[in-house]
C-alpha cells in the first residue's frame, strides 16, 4: 500500500525544529491572553515538550503562584520565576509559557533573547478582561478596580513586550488557528520557505 505523500504542513514542524536547534520557544504576553493553552498545542504541532513556567515555580514552592504573592510578596516571586525561566531556557529546546510580568526583568529578556525565540501573543483589553473574569486567581487582579489595573499593566508592559522577535494577535479564535499563525510567523522569521517539490518523472529533463 503507498503511504499517502507528505504536504508541506507535514513538512514545517520538522524544518522548524532543525532551523531552532536547541534554542526554546518563549511565549510571553499579559494573563489571558492564551499562552498555556496556545503553547500546549504548539508544543504538540511541532512535537516539543511543554513547559508552563508558573506551575514549575508551583510545584518547587510547594504552593499556588497566589499563596506566594500572599505569603512573600512578588518580589520574591519574581526571583523565583527568573531562576525557574533560566533553567528551562537552559535545558533541551522546549515550548515554555511564561508568567505576564516574566518579560519586564531586564536579565531574563536578555537570557531569552540570547537562547531563545520569543513569541508575544498580544490581545486587546476586551479580551484580556472577558477571559481573566473565568478566573479568580489572578493576583495581581484582586483590587478594587481590576479594569484599571489591567489598563495600567497594558500600558507598562506592552512597550517591553513588543520587543519580541515574533508578535502574533490573540483573539478568539479556534486555537488551531492560533497555532498555525504562529507556526506561519516563525517560518517567515526563520526564512523557512515551501519545501522543495520532488520532480515529475513525467515531466522531460
Amino acid at each position: 500500500m503507498t503511504a499517502p505523500a507528505r504536504t508541506e504542513s507535514d513538512e514545517r514542524p520538522a524544518r522548524l525544529r532543525a532551523a531552532l536547534g536547541s534554542r526554546s520557544l518563549v511565549l510571553i504576553g499579559m494573563m489571558g491572553a492564551g499562552k498555556s493553552t496556545v503553547g500546549k498545542r504548539l508544543a504538540a504541532r511541532l512535537d516539543l515538550p511543554f513547559a508552563d513556567a508558573d506551575s514549575e515555580i508551583e510545584a518547587a514552592a510547594g504552593m499556588t503562584v497566589a499563596e506566594i504573592f500572599e505569603r512573600h510578596g512578588e518580589a520574591s516571586f519574581r526571583d523565583g520565576e527568573a531562576k525557574v525561566i533560566r533553567r528551562l531556557v537552559e535545558g533541551e529546546a522546549k515550548v515554555i509559557a511564561t508568567g505576564g510580568g516574566a518579560y519586564m526583568r531586564a536579565e531574563t529578556r536578555a537570557l531569552v533573547g540570547e537562547r531563545a525565540l520569543t513569541v508575544w501573543l498580544k490581545a486587546n483589553f476586551d479580551v484580556l478582561m472577558r477571559r481573566v473574569r473565568r478566573r479568580a486567581d489572578r493576583p495581581l487582579l484582586k483590587a478594587p478596580d481590576p479594569e484599571g489595573v489591567m489598563r495600567r499593566l497594558i500600558a507598562e508592559r506592552y512597550p517591553v513586550y513588543a520587543e519580541a522577535d515574533i508578535t502574533v494577535l490573540s483573539r478568539d479564535v479556534p486555537q488551531e488557528v492560533m497555532v498555525e499563525e504562529i507556526i506561519a510567523a516563525l517560518a517567515e522569521h526563520l526564512r523557512i520557505g515551501p519545501a522543495p517539490q520532488p520532480a515529475n518523472p513525467s515531466e522531460p529533463q
